[in-house]
C-alpha cells in the first residue's frame, strides 16, 4: 500500500498528509512545531541538508513527522 505524498502550503503554513492537515509553527531558524488542532504532535528540523522529524506522543510515527518535514522544507526551497 502506498501512502499519499505530503503536500505543503507555505501561505497557509500547513502540510496535508494522509488526509489530515497539520499546522506548522516556526520555532526558530529551520525549526518548526507540527500541530494538530492546536496540539503539538511533533517537531521538524532541517539539519545537514535533510529534514528530521521527532514525534511527540503516539499520534504520528517519527517517519510520518519526517515526511511532513520533507514536504515543508522542500516547499520553502
Amino acid at each position: 500500500m502506498m501512502t499519499e505524498a505530503a503536500v505543503a502550503d507555505t501561505s497557509k503554513k500547513t502540510v496535508t498528509f494522509a488526509g489530515t492537515t497539520y499546522d506548522i509553527q516556526e520555532l526558530g531558524d529551520d525549526r518548526y512545531t507540527v500541530l494538530l488542532a492546536g496540539v503539538p504532535i511533533g517537531r521538524i528540523v532541517f539539519c545537514f541538508g535533510c529534514a528530521n522529524g521527532v514525534s511527540e506522543g503516539d499520534s504520528l510515527s517519527e517517519d510520518d513527522v519526517t515526511a511532513i518535514g520533507e514536504a515543508w522544507f522542500a516547499a520553502l526551497g
